[in-house]
């Protein structure tokens, strides 16, 4: 009988070329609803998540899937079981789900769970501020216009969720929003669901044009 040996090889993983920039530290106007806006452009990043081309694979087994001892069936068997289940409120996309009411005694959500819930959002980022741990997200736009077009775009989408983000309207043409619950000191659920009613802006009218070359 013959054996085979193979050796382990470690290669590093390539840089991920549409990874967002970090901010610009200069700012000409900027946009809030509080009045904690100020030290917003420089945060410690303390953790980043998925970027447009997210994490493709499947989902994650359903409680009464795992119950059910479904991974223990084959395909193709006569006693083979299969279920329809009906998603249940925690298999919602966060965009579908609405904000609750949050109670000044809740504590924040634990930094562990804020960064699994980090990888259902698109292109938001965990960084520490004056409040807190905040989730950041930053756009590049086309020009002073487009800023202004996009924060009230965000505006109109925020204001029917009833939870505000801080935005900011940096120079040149470069837009960043701020989410995080003040009342209990860090984020909430809340945060990560306007986090992704936001993602589903369409911006594409708004970003820089490609430059071809000939």
């Amino acid at each position: 009988m013959a054996t085979f040996l193979s050796n382990a090889i470690s290669l590093p993983l390539p840089s991920n070329p549409l990874a967002r920039r970090t901010p610009s530290s200069s700012s000409s106007w900027s946009w809030s609803p509080s009045r904690r806006s100020r030290g917003a452009r420089k945060r410690g990043v303390l953790a980043q998540g998925g970027d447009f081309l997210g994490d493709f694979g499947a989902r994650d087994p359903f409680p009464a899937e795992i119950e059910s001892n479904f991974c223990e069936n084959v395909v193709g068997n006569v006693d083979t079981e299969h279920k329809i289940l009906i998603p249940n409120l925690s298999a919602l996309s966060l965009a579908q789900r609405s904000c609750q009411p949050v109670s000044p005694s809740q504590r924040p959500l634990p930094f562990e769970e804020a960064e699994k819930i980090l990888k259902k959002v698109v292109g938001w980022r965990l960084v520490d501020g004056d409040g807190g741990t905040r989730l950041q997200c930053i756009w590049k736009v086309r020009d002073y216009g487009c800023g202004i077009e996009l924060i009230n775009r965000i505006y109109r989408v925020v204001d029917a969720a009833g939870h505000y983000p801080n935005l900011h309207l940096e120079q040149p043409n470069q837009v960043m929003a701020e989410l995080w619950t003040s009342s209990i000191g860090g984020l909430s659920w809340n945060d990560f669901i306007v986090a992704a009613k936001i993602d589903q802006i369409k911006t594409l009218d708004l970003l820089p044009k490609k430059r071809i070359w000939a």
